[in-house]
């Protein structure tokens, strides 16, 4: 057993390496936790008592020269790395940024965002969990109101006269509280609907509302604004107002921009009409201005709201509003900038 040990010695004494990985294999098969030490410890109860004393120190010899070697090898095998890597040529350019992009949500929002800001309107925002009073009852739907049916809305159960806002005519609201005319705000934000998710409908998506309050302000004012609104947006240099009721705005219309119908696409998705509705609209509501605290008889104002997500399906021709909650890389990554 002796000399067996003393061959074990000699190989560690000899051993070499070029590599940190020689170096960890050989540091496993001789102080692993299955390596020859353990294996000779193990065997100390078998060896003759007048051999003990020396069995014993040729162990811990063998153990001390195979830690000493590894420490050794290892020191040695870093700092020759390390010189390696100091002799880099640093001055070489690096691997290539993979360049991210804003979704297509943001690009739409923020192109919205622009066209408004041009012609006055400020943007101001507003809480997504709301109270009763600012979401409907302020905007002439106080309870019990049929027209409240028009909104599956999501309720905060611990407290009922709190609900996650279902659209952000509750910024409005907060605006005009906080605000006299003469007003000209948007506001954009996200919004939530008790609603089937489907290829045209989500219970999570985008509004922008704005509204403009002054003396002396026409249906006349609101046209002007949503025509320039579509030509700077679209391109589109027609549009018209179907009748329509809202709670809050009195008159109301739905907006409509004429797509076109040259090719199959305008054909398919404005089902042969050549008409697009985009939006609805109207002049503000007496009720509305009296509840903030407005004159009626002295001002009179317009608001109109658009889905950011309706829009965006129609600039870039996306088939399904699920694709923008998916985070898939492949459809994100055709908005990236072209550089």
């Amino acid at each position: 057993m002796i000399q067996q040990i003393e061959q074990y010695l000699e190989e560690v004494q000899n051993f070499n390496a070029t590599d940190l990985k020689d170096v960890e294999a050989f540091r496993i098969k001789f102080l692993g936790k299955k390596g020859i030490l353990n294996q000779l410890f193990s065997e100390f109860k078998n060896v003759p008592n007048n051999e003990k004393k020396l069995f014993g120190q040729k162990i811990n010899q063998l153990k001390q020269t195979a830690t000493e070697k590894v420490q050794s090898l290892k020191e040695n095998l870093e700092n020759s790395l390390e010189e390696q890597g100091s002799q880099l040529d640093l001055t070489r350019p690096g691997y290539p940024v993979e360049i991210g992009s804003r979704h297509p949500i943001s690009i739409v929002k923020n192109q919205i965002i622009d066209i408004f800001k041009n012609i006055g309107f400020n943007v101001s925002e507003g809480p997504e969990i709301e109270d009763d009073w600012h979401n409907f009852t302020a905007l002439n739907l106080p309870e019990y109101h049929p027209a409240r049916d028009m909104q599956d809305t999501f309720f905060l159960q611990q407290n009922p006269d709190w609900l996650l806002r279902t659209h952000t005519s509750s910024v409005q609201t907060r605006y005009m509280e906080a605000h006299q005319p003469p007003i000209r705000t948007i506001s954009p934000g996200r919004v939530y609907r008790n609603e089937d998710i489907s290829a045209r409908s989500h219970c999570i998506f985008h509004q922008v509302e704005g509204l403009y309050i002054d003396k002396g302000v026409s249906f006349a004012d609101l046209k002007q604004t949503l025509l320039y609104f579509t030509k700077e947006m679209f391109g589109k240099s027609k549009i018209r107002l179907r009748p329509s009721y809202f709670p809050f705005t009195e008159p109301s219309a739905e907006v409509d921009i004429y797509w076109g119908l040259e090719t199959e696409t305008d054909k398919r998705i404005t089902k042969g009409t050549g008409w697009l509705e985009i939006m609805g609209a109207g002049m503000v509501d007496p009720n509305v201005l009296k509840n903030m605290n407005i004159d009626p008889e002295e001002y009179t104002g317009f608001a109109f709201g658009m889905g950011i997500e309706r829009i965006a399906m129609l600039l870039y021709q996306i088939p399904d509003i699920r694709m923008f909650y998916e985070n898939d890389l492949r459809f994100l990554n055709q908005f990236k900038p072209i550089i």
